[in-house]
């Protein structure tokens, strides 16, 4: 039986771009949710970040790239969580694919070179680079030991905890906080 995958609103409190990207899929169940129903959701996604300019065109496969990247995405960070090894081909694929073309220009109203970057919207690849990117950066951060999912039982979500003190346990705290500091208050008063 398959599961039925529900279309939202995506969610950005990750505190993390991959993070992010990866939360674009959440819950549990008959409850999941994907913010990615067609290639145009993932353009959307890409808009809310920054990533691309409002009015890019999706190109064909974009959402099944998106897709792929996120399983992969999901699947090194669940792995380095755990100090293992996961699968890169994918990452590996749109890193390679996607990267930007850097070229050093001549600016003559400045009279100084500069570094002119081309990223490009034309591919799949170059649209989802910089999220690809993102995921490098963060599994091989020092700080990747405080990305931590949310600690509600049916909660999916990850996030990195750059709290103070690094106690975070919620992926928010005005949802899943709340509602397991509630769950836990109605345990110790019906016990």
């Amino acid at each position: 039986m398959e599961i039925k995958k529900r279309s939202s609103p995506p969610l950005f409190l990750a505190d993390n771009l991959a993070l992010d990207f990866i939360n674009s899929e959440y819950g549990t169940g008959e409850n999941r949710h994907d913010c990615f129903d067609n290639a145009q959701s993932v353009i959307d996604w890409l808009e809310t970040t920054g990533l691309v300019p409002k009015g890019t065109v999706a190109p064909p496969e974009l959402l099944a790239e998106a897709r792929q990247l996120r399983d992969a995405a999901r699947a090194v960070v669940h792995a380095a969580m755990q100090s293992r090894e996961a699968e890169l081909t994918v990452i590996n694929r749109v890193l390679e694919n996607g990267r930007p073309e850097a070229r050093l220009t001549w600016e003559k109203d400045t009279g100084r070179y500069r570094v002119d970057v081309h990223s490009g919207v034309d591919s799949p690849a170059r649209l989802l680079w910089p999220v690809a990117d993102a995921l490098v950066k963060l599994v091989t951060d020092d700080k990747f030991e405080y990305v931590r999912q949310c600690e509600a039982h049916d909660c999916i979500l990850l996030f990195h905890d750059l709290s103070k003190s690094h106690r975070r346990r919620w992926c928010s705290m005005a949802t899943c906080g709340n509602r397991m500091k509630v769950a836990a208050f109605r345990n110790r008063k019906g016990s």
